[in-house]
């Protein structure tokens, strides 16, 4: 049983949405905080059906709850209509709900009610290393962090019907695209451009569609929580910069199915990939859980200098290697980047075995990163 860093605080005094990817565990995260709670789970054929067939039930069967009851619906944006129904309980009966779902595209699309701000949003997202006790950063890079796939000997069957699942049920049951083998390959060149700048065109190319119809395919990985993008950081001092954005899956372990990387060892391309793939997965979480300020986006220039990711307005430059030992050619987009924003935090996560300062960039071992970040003693 892990021990998650979300602790739906908010849920005390409002209602709140909970969002997330398949598997990420929020249900098991709902039982284990609010074991005693109404929960109806729209997952159990006969209460869906029930409900889709008359929402207003909903409605009379919590005219018997409590004043303040908090009432748990899984799964919500398979009934639409039961928001409705869920605002008129929250307005009238004075009644909090956790709305638990992995897409809130389907709400939109139907032109639901969204509880015009009386619901407060949160996201579960993959493990995070601090939630994991004896945490394997080989394990991780291998198996990615969603918990079933992590605590599996090999995640690579998991990651095969994770990907069937998604496919079957977010996207043919929500008729999101006519073409699910053209949306499957779309999913395998996406994989490739991960941590790239998007060029929509090629993928167009790759996949025999449009670039219109590659957006949009994009769009569906960001509404179904399987993606996100993260834009490149535009104020520019002196130096050109690339404007395009970067595409990341949600969890490491889908990237790795998807180009058949296998037995990924320290030391190869490979290797290096995953590791920066990972570290902004972690500090993607640690800003959404703590709502930081801090946007997160990249810098690159026309030249070539780059930075893995910039937090705010330049306050933070991070730069990922998993070299062992830093030398001074993996500084150099840290340096260019000090150049034009001197004020700027510089850190430098690595392999190293001891934290040290090289100029004015701090060089940090990976679990001394992930400790402090996760301590709330590094990006604050």
């Amino acid at each position: 049983m892990f021990e998650r860093y979300l602790k739906l605080e908010d849920a005390h005094e409002d209602s709140v949405f909970l969002w997330g990817a398949r598997q990420t565990g929020k249900s098991t995260l709902l039982k284990r905080m609010f074991p005693e709670n109404r929960y109806y789970d729209l997952l159990k054929g006969e209460i869906y059906e029930r409900f889709n067939r008359r929402p207003e039930l909903l409605r009379e069967e919590l005219l018997t709850a409590g004043e303040n009851e908090l009432i748990i619906i899984d799964e919500v944006q398979k009934i639409p209509q039961l928001l409705d129904e869920i605002h008129w309980l929250i307005s009238n009966r004075n009644l909090r709900f956790i709305l638990c779902g992995s897409s809130a595209r389907k709400l939109r699309r139907s032109g639901a009610n969204l509880l015009g701000g009386r619901a407060i949003r949160n996201t579960l997202f993959p493990l995070v290393s601090a939630e994991i006790p004896e945490f394997d950063l080989d394990r991780a890079l291998n198996n990615g962090m969603l918990p079933r796939h992590y605590l599996a000997v090999n995640a690579t069957k998991r990651l095969q019907a994770y990907i069937g699942d998604y496919l079957q049920e977010e996207i043919r049951a929500e008729a999101l695209t006519r073409s699910l083998s053209t949306f499957g390959r779309f999913l395998e060149v996406a994989a490739l451009s991960s941590g790239e700048m998007l060029n929509y065109n090629n993928i167009a190319r790759e996949c025999g569609v449009s670039a219109p119809t590659i957006k949009e395919y994009f769009s569906i990985l960001e509404d179904t929580l399987v993606g996100y993008f993260i834009p490149a950081y535009r104020k520019v001092i002196k130096r050109r910069l690339i404007h395009a954005p970067r595409f990341y899956y949600f969890d490491l372990g889908l990237t790795n199915y998807l180009l058949r990387r296998h037995s990924i060892l320290q030391g190869s391309p490979e290797y290096g990939k995953a590791f920066e793939h990972f570290i902004i997965q972690e500090v993607y979480a640690w800003i959404n859980y703590n709502t930081s300020p801090h946007r997160l986006s990249y810098w690159r220039t026309a030249s070539g200098f780059e930075v893995d990711m910039v937090l705010g307005d330049a306050e933070f430059a991070i730069e990922i290697k998993s070299a062992r030992e830093i030398h001074s050619h993996h500084l150099k987009g840290l340096k260019a980047f000090s150049e034009e924003h001197p004020g700027a935090r510089l850190l430098m996560v690595s392999m190293e075995e001891s934290r040290r300062i090289s100029g004015n960039i701090e060089i940090f071992p990976v679990h001394e990163f992930l400790q402090a970040l996760w301590c709330d003693r590094l990006l604050g």
